[in-house]
């Protein structure tokens, strides 16, 4: 394993979309000493990171990548891992490269990674970075994406410490605060804050898209419609291979909001303003203390 004297480091880092290209921006923006290199299916993609600066070289060989990486980051679709570890496996199996990588589902990560290696390395550290954005592509980049923005991170009981470490450096040297989670329960808390109300946004969008002739309605929409719906703008393949990925946690949280929307609507039916104006100050005093958190965070 590396040791953390050594500096700078080299990471890798596989798939320049928003969240690649961001975490090598944010290295970049900070000065921080380590060498970066990147990879993706796209040539025009690796060009313009290598054109801006975000990366200092490109390298899609794997073996050329495992071997001069210190690091390796996935930032792949959630879909595509498996295909992406099995290219890599041949050469990481001497133990000498960290992975981790940034996908918002890790129980698919360690099916994968069990599928390929037979078992959990330990110099795996899975991770995810709770930030994003609408807009996404390396030309979406923000070198503060993650800035004062947290960061998962699923180790699992082999882990080894060094690369825990290592992997932590390097999201707190982008501004981030870390925590620490199991896989089954950041899968949990995920389907609930970004799944469910991705899946919510793009439902909505599209039931009225298809209800309006020619996108009509929307010329009426205002700033909560344009609050609420931002996300569904995201990237509609990540977030088929997220729902995909993740379908039992989003389906069981998916049942209780049905369960709890059925109670709304029979409120309404009913007339029963007293149910309905107690769910919406518990909403409030909860979306008041959700701010009071974001304030906390920013200061």
């Amino acid at each position: 394993m590396i040791n953390q004297a050594k500096r700078p480091i080299t990471v890798g880092i596989i798939g320049l979309g928003l969240i690649g290209a961001s975490l090598a921006a944010g290295l970049r923006a900070r000065e921080v000493e380590v060498t970066l290199l990147g990879a993706d299916h796209s040539a025009d993609t690796t060009a313009k990171a290598k054109s801006r600066g975000l990366i200092d070289a490109v390298l899609n060989d794997p073996k050329a990548l495992c071997e001069q990486a210190d690091v390796l980051v996935l930032a792949v679709p959630v879909l595509s891992t498996t295909e992406v570890l099995r290219q890599l496996a041949p050469y990481l199996m001497d133990g000498k490269t960290i992975l981790t990588d940034v996908g918002s589902v890790k129980g698919s990560l360690i099916r994968a990674v069990q599928d390929v290696f037979g078992e959990l390395p330990t110099w795996l550290v899975p991770g995810h970075p709770i930030a994003g954005a609408e807009n996404s592509g390396v030309d979406a980049a923000d070198p503060n994406l993650f800035d004062r923005h947290q960061v998962i991170l699923t180790p699992h009981e082999r882990s080894d410490l060094e690369a825990i470490e290592i992997v932590t450096s390097i999201w707190r040297d982008v501004g981030a605060d870390i925590q620490m989670m199991t896989v089954e329960r950041h899968d949990e808390v995920l389907a609930a804050t970004s799944h469910l109300p991705h899946l919510l946004a793009f439902s909505l969008v599209d039931t009225l898209a298809q209800e309006s002739e020619k996108y009509e309605i929307f010329h009426y929409a205002a700033g909560g419609f344009r609050d609420f719906t931002r996300i569904a703008a995201s990237d509609p393949t990540m977030w088929h291979d997220i729902f995909l990925s993740n379908d039992a946690a989003t389906l069981n949280v998916l049942d209780h909001y049905i369960s709890h929307l059925e109670g709304l609507r029979t409120a309404l039916r009913e007339r029963d303003g007293d149910t309905l104006k107690q769910v919406f100050i518990r909403a409030k005093r909860a979306r008041d203390y959700f701010s009071s958190i974001l304030e906390e965070r920013s200061r």
